[in-house]
């Protein structure tokens, strides 16, 4: 009650977060400062609590006293938990798909009792799904929002790539794009449906933008010559191969590798078949080839005489 008091500013905000009675939360943190024996708050003459010099050097310890807790409860949960009944998972489509498929098949044949909740979505809805605690675990390609309570660790990497179909005005430059030269066509943006990114734009450079809910719209309107626009790596690499979406040299939008993360809230531990799970994605998502080696391969693949088949 002291932090979300010193948090939200106010004893009334504090109570509608934690869902308890003003009163019940001024007699808890009077009753704190009692077994203190120092004020945290100061009361007289303001509209709004504020802390007082000990109340501030206070919060602190008490942030550090609450996150141990989390880990002796999450510590205790796991010992007294088996096997999940079901692991609730959140997998972001920066994954490469196959890498997705084979992950749940071995899933499926190790773990035959525990059912499966999945979710596949763009930006920020991993993050989300994990925080609210709707997803036990995340497989997702950005940390949007540092957070104490989530624990993250990088497991791969992925990148984006600018596309546009090959009969696109853009695909027909033979020299590297300038920014002038995207401005004036149409760039296909997803909207993340998770407010994570409200107001923030990731590599959009048209003047013209269709935004659209998710990927698999914006790779089959990209593919259709309604625009150009960014698409994962993993999941364009067929068209590229087959030459139904062209790579866009264009400078001006990076593509530089980005990390691929599993996340977790501390307070709720993986039990053994979602630890299986992130452990498996690591296997699989650190073996993924970076950019170089992604265009050697695709530039291997139009070669005459050789397969198109996918990996």
């Amino acid at each position: 009650m002291f932090l979300t008091v010193a948090e939200t500013g106010s004893f009334s905000a504090a109570s509608r977060v934690l869902n308890r009675a003003q009163s019940v939360v001024s007699y808890t943190i009077a009753n704190l400062e009692a077994q203190l024996e120092m004020p945290l708050f100061e009361r007289s003459g303001a509209r709004q609590p504020k802390l007082t010099d000990a109340g501030r050097a206070m919060l602190e310890d008490a942030r550090r006293i609450l996150g141990d807790l989390q880990v002796m409860r999450a510590r205790v949960k796991s010992l007294k938990e088996g096997l999940e009944a079901e692991v609730s998972a959140a997998i972001s489509v920066m994954v490469p798909s196959q890498a997705v498929v084979d992950v749940l098949r071995e899933f499926r044949d190790m773990f035959p009792s525990v059912s499966l909740n999945l979710n596949v979505g763009e930006l920020g809805m991993v993050m989300d799904l994990v925080l609210s605690g709707k997803a036990t675990i995340g497989i997702g390609g950005a940390v949007l929002r540092q957070d104490d309570s989530v624990v993250t660790e990088r497991i791969g990497h992925s990148f984006m790539l600018p596309v546009a179909a090959r009969n696109h005005p853009l695909a027909a430059f033979e020299r590297p794009l300038m920014l002038g030269d995207v401005r004036e066509e149409v760039q296909l943006v997803v909207t993340d449906a998770s407010g994570l990114t409200k107001g923030r734009d990731f590599n959009v450079l048209s003047y013209k933008t269709w935004r659209v809910s998710d990927i698999a719209t914006k790779h089959q309107l990209i593919k259709a010559g309604l625009g150009w626009g960014g698409l994962p790596a993993s999941l364009i690499r067929d068209d590229l191969v087959s030459g139904a979406l062209v790579h866009l040299d264009l400078e001006a939008y990076e593509q530089g590798e980005y990390g691929i993360y599993s996340m977790r809230r501390l307070a709720n531990p993986p039990g053994p078949a979602a630890a299986w799970m992130i452990d498996a994605f690591r296997t699989r998502l650190s073996a993924c080839p970076n950019q170089a080696d992604f265009h050697a391969r695709i530039a291997e693949l139009h070669e005459p005489g050789m397969p198109l088949a996918a990996e």
